[in-house]
């Protein structure tokens, strides 16, 4: 009842305020955002600087990326989210900010600065999964070229996925730009993937209630210009 208390107070605030541009210095908000922990990571830190510096009154609240999928933000609990699905429900508005290209990242001490596919599938394989799945698209294109992999353990999250590669010689496959600032941390490196794979969907949503909503609006802004700079980063 609270968040569509919440939800019913900000579209009323939309409805009755005049027209015009949002001077973001006024606000007095807290924006709830649900994104991978990757994208977290890499476009967190520009992302509150920037809010920081327009609008001192906004609050930013970040939350891990779901489990399952849920209604949140269609019941008001989160009001913008950035992954990799298209929303499934018509109330939904899905933006594609851009696409990432999958790399490898291998651990501290491997040595070569390519990989072949025979190598990379003979590599030990820890999978980033929040449901702990132990395959992904990338086997079904291993397969494609008669190759099959061994994964040892999924994770939910990236940095820790790459907590366990880098502690066992293991190797994380995963977008390349949106993770390069959880791989540098962790001391391992990008090769590019050796292997045909699609690359990966960048997708800002948010329900359409919001479409109206001058201070979501600016948010939203915000979050294309941090994604277009991580995006633009080089591989690696």
């Amino acid at each position: 009842m609270r968040a569509d208390v919440h939800r019913l107070v900000q579209e009323a605030q939309a409805l009755l305020s005049p027209d015009g541009e949002t001077d973001p210095a006024t606000l007095e908000r807290t924006f709830t955002l649900r994104f991978h922990d990757a994208v977290t990571a890499a476009i967190g830190p520009g992302l509150l600087a920037a809010v920081r510096a327009q609008a001192p009154g906004v609050r930013l609240r970040f939350l891990a990326e779901a489990g399952a999928e849920t209604s949140d933000l269609r019941h008001g609990r989160v009001d913008a989210e950035i992954g990799a699905a298209e929303p499934a429900l018509p109330e939904i508005r899905g933006e594609v900010l851009g696409h990432d290209a999958l790399a490898v990242a291998v651990p501290p001490g491997w040595r070569g600065r390519s990989l072949p596919a025979r190598r990379y599938a003979a590599a030990e394989h820890v999978i980033v999964s929040r449901r702990g799945r132990l395959r992904d698209p990338v086997d079904d294109a291993l397969e494609a070229a008669g190759l099959r992999r061994r994964t040892v353990a999924a994770a939910p999250a990236t940095d820790a996925a790459l907590a366990l590669a880098a502690a066992t010689g293991a190797v994380v496959t995963l977008p390349a730009r949106i993770a390069a600032p959880a791989v540098a941390r962790h001391g391992m490196r990008l090769l590019p993937l050796p292997v045909a794979a699609p690359p990966v969907p960048v997708i800002l949503c948010w329900h359409q209630r919001f479409d109206t909503d001058r201070a979501h609006a600016w948010l939203r802004g915000l979050l294309r210009e941090r994604v277009a700079a991580a995006l633009a980063l080089p591989e690696g």
